[in-house]
């Protein structure tokens, strides 16, 4: 049997395959917690985002604006950079992701495009080497300006199934610049199909016109096709404060999610620790929040 997420050690979490990751998330019943960090920007102290988000109680990192071609973490030296994901997940003793994105060279664009580096493209050559460097987890998304698209999307989770032995994240947290519906029952439909283990949408309370009995409707179809929905606050909102935070968190347990995302926008590029620390507190209680906390990274 596989241990419950929130009451396992760093040396369980890291000996878990996607589908083990997968079981440990869904016997948590809602309440993990995902931190996004951008990897361009130094911490503090030389220190990582990562191994901050980590001791104010995220469960699983996901790194953003990282190059799976020229592997580099803002206050993590290794001596040979194939070592970058192996040596951040010794010193966060958690699961490690990275954002890939499935940018579509005809979306219908409704703001200015960037041009993103092949490293941070979702492609076959960049799934394989996600797979060598280690990471736990991949995430299918845009970020702003990405022109990312549902349907490209779709295809990414296709080519990340015959190149990715790990956990599969897909959806929008917001536009990414294209117009087109964010989140929807159709698009999410052909995700779960192509093979995708855990649904990304954006939470409710961030993206103008997304109702939690939208929400819901989308949680139902993942669940009965045994996927799990990560909700996101993705629109800066990580920044808002803890009144935000609690009542985002709070709405989006109760329209069934089984993953909760927090943001990179904040002081720096990560959110401020005590959203963190609020957004744990919120869907799990005090004591899963300290444990997570203080659970040494050597056990």
């Amino acid at each position: 049997m596989i241990t419950r997420l929130i009451s396992a050690n760093s040396s369980e979490l890291l000996k878990m395959n996607g589908d083990e990751l997968k079981q440990s998330i869904k016997a948590s019943e809602g309440r993990t917690v995902l931190s996004e960090n951008v990897v361009i920007q130094p911490a503090i102290d030389g220190l990582t985002m990562s191994e901050i988000a980590a001791a104010f109680g995220a469960d699983l990192i996901l790194l953003n604006l990282f190059d799976v071609f020229e592997p580099k973490v803002s206050g993590l030296e290794v001596k040979d950079a194939k070592d970058t994901v192996k040596r951040l997940k010794e010193l966060t003793g958690r699961p490690i992701g990275v954002n890939l994105e499935p940018v579509d060279p005809d979306a219908k664009m409704e703001s200015t495009k960037f041009e993103l580096p092949k490293g941070r493209i979702a492609t076959a050559e960049s799934m394989r080497r996600a797979e060598e460097l280690s990471f736990n987890f991949v995430c299918f998304t845009g970020n702003p300006g990405s022109g990312v698209t549902n349907k490209m999307i779709v295809q990414a989770v296709k080519t990340a199934k015959e190149n990715f032995s790990g956990m599969i994240i897909a959806g929008k947290m917001h536009g990414a610049g294209v117009d087109e519906p964010v989140a929807d029952e159709e698009s999410v439909k052909a995700m779960i199909d192509a093979g995708a283990d855990v649904i990304l949408v954006p939470a409710v309370g961030t993206v103008p016109g997304f109702t939690s009995d939208e929400l819901i409707k989308i949680v139902k179809i993942v669940h009965q096709h045994d996927g799990l929905v990560m909700s996101t606050i993705g629109t800066s909102q990580e920044s808002s404060g803890r009144d935000v935070i609690r009542e985002i968190a709070l709405k989006n347990k109760t329209c069934g999610v089984d993953i909760q995302h927090i943001g990179d926008a904040a002081w720096g590029v990560l959110p401020p620790t005590e959203t963190i620390f609020e957004l744990s507190k919120t869907i799990r209680g005090l004591n899963h929040t300290i444990s997570r906390m203080a659970r040494s990274i050597n056990r």
